[in-house]
C-alpha cells in the first residue's frame, strides 16, 4: 500500500477558497473497470471538534475548498482507499487563506481615520478605485475636503483622483471645503483644476456655500480669485447675500459680501430684496446692516412690499425689531406665530 500513500499540493489560495490536487498517477489506477480504480477522500479538520470530517470523495485527483474565512489557517487530509479495501492517510497539510481584498470601505475607513501611511498602501494595492463613493455618495476625496486632511487630499489626487467629480446632490469637493471653512484645502483643489463656476443640483456654486459656512478667509480668497459676488443659483435666482438673509442672517459675512460690491438690492425669483427677506425671517442686525448700507425700502414685489401695509413675520419678534422697523417703514405690524 505504500504507492498508494499521496501528497497534497497547494493550487490556488484566495481569501475564500484553496484548490488541492494530488497526484494519483490516474492512467496506471485507471485501468479497468471503475472498482479497480484508487478513490480519494479529502478531509478537513474541524477544530472545535478536534476531528476531520469528509469534505470530498471520488476518483478526482483535484478539489477546491470553498466557503472559507479570510485569514484562517485550515489542515487537510488524504485518505487513499485502494480497490482491495486497503487505505493511507497523507501527511497533514496546514494552508493559510489570504487576507479579504481591499475594498472601498478599506478605502473610506482609511480616509475617515486621517491616516496618511495606509492610504497609499491601499491605493497602492490597485484593488480600488480611488473615486470609490460612499454610501452616501461622497468620494474619498469629497470626504477628505470637508474634513480638511489637506495631506490625504494631495495623495488621492496623486493617485487620480477627480477634483470635479459630484455627489448624488451635485455637490463637489471644493463645495464641501469651502463650508467647512478649510482655506488650504480650497486653495489646493482650485490649484488642482476645481473651479467655482461649478454648481450642485441647486445651481449653487462654491461661493454659495462658503456663505453659507460664514468662514470670512474662505469667501475673501474666493473673491480675490475671481468669483463673481453676485452669482446666482437657478431655484430662486439667490445671490449669496440673499442667501445670507435667509439662512442665519451672518451679519460678518452679509458685510464682506457688500464690501466686495455685491448689490443689495438684488432681487430674486419672487422680486425680493435682501432687507425684505432679511426682515421676514427676523435677522434685526443684518436689517441695521442693510439699511446702513443703502437698502432701497421702496422697491416691491408681487406679494410684499415695505411700505404702509401689514408685514407678517414667521414668529415672535423682540419689541426692538418692530420699532426699527416701524421707524423705517411706517408699516403697520402683525404677528403669524
Amino acid at each position: 500500500m505504500d504507492e498508494l500513500c499521496e501528497t497534497l499540493v497547494v493550487g490556488q489560495v484566495s481569501h475564500h477558497s484553496i484548490e488541492l490536487s494530488w497526484n494519483g498517477e490516474e492512467k496506471e489506477r485507471r485501468l479497468g473497470p471503475p472498482d479497480n480504480w484508487t478513490c480519494f477522500r479529502l478531509e478537513k479538520e474541524d477544530p472545535r471538534k478536534c476531528s476531520f470530517h469528509e469534505i470530498y470523495v471520488g476518483f478526482n485527483t483535484q478539489f477546491t475548498a470553498e466557503d472559507l474565512e479570510p485569514n484562517t489557517a485550515y489542515k487537510f487530509r488524504l485518505k487513499s482507499l485502494a480497490p482491495s479495501g486497503g487505505h493511507l492517510y497523507s501527511p497533514v497539510l496546514t494552508v493559510s487563506t489570504a487576507r479579504e481584498p481591499i475594498t472601498g470601505n478599506d478605502l473610506h475607513q482609511t480616509v475617515k481615520m486621517n491616516d496618511k501611511e495606509q492610504l497609499i498602501k491601499v491605493l497602492q494595492s490597485g484593488t480600488v478605485i480611488v473615486d470609490v463613493p460612499d454610501r452616501l455618495g461622497f468620494t474619498p476625496l469629497m470626504v477628505a475636503a470637508r474634513r480638511g486632511y489637506l495631506s490625504l487630499v494631495q495623495v488621492l489626487m496623486q493617485y487620480g483622483a477627480d477634483v470635479n467629480m459630484k455627489s448624488s446632490s451635485g455637490k463637489d469637493s471644493l463645495m464641501l471645503a469651502c463650508f467647512s471653512g478649510h482655506l488650504e484645502v480650497v486653495r489646493y483643489l482650485l490649484e488642482c483644476g476645481a473651479s467655482w463656476t461649478s454648481t450642485d443640483r441647486g445651481g449653487c456654486c462654491a461661493l454659495h456655500w462658503a456663505a453659507d459656512g460664514g468662514h470670512l478667509p474662505v469667501l475673501e480668497y474666493l473673491l480675490q480669485d475671481g468669483c463673481e459676488v453676485d452669482v446666482r443659483d437657478s431655484l430662486s435666482l439667490w445671490t449669496p447675500l440673499l442667501r445670507v438673509s435667509a439662512v442665519g442672517g451672518n451679519t460678518a459675512v452679509a458685510a464682506l459680501l457688500i464690501s466686495a460690491g455685491a448689490d443689495i438690492n438684488k432681487q430674486d425669483k419672487d422680486g425680493k430684496t435682501p432687507l425684505m427677506v432679511a426682515v421676514l425671517n427676523n435677522h434685526e442686525e443684518l436689517v441695521k446692516l442693510l439699511l446702513e448700507n443703502g437698502a432701497d425700502q421702496h422697491i416691491k414685489n408681487e406679494v410684499m412690499h415695505l411700505g404702509p401695509k401689514q408685514l407678517y413675520f414667521k414668529g415672535p419678534v423682540s419689541e426692538v425689531f418692530l420699532h426699527l422697523i416701524f421707524l423705517h417703514f411706517k408699516v403697520h405690524l402683525s404677528l403669524r406665530l
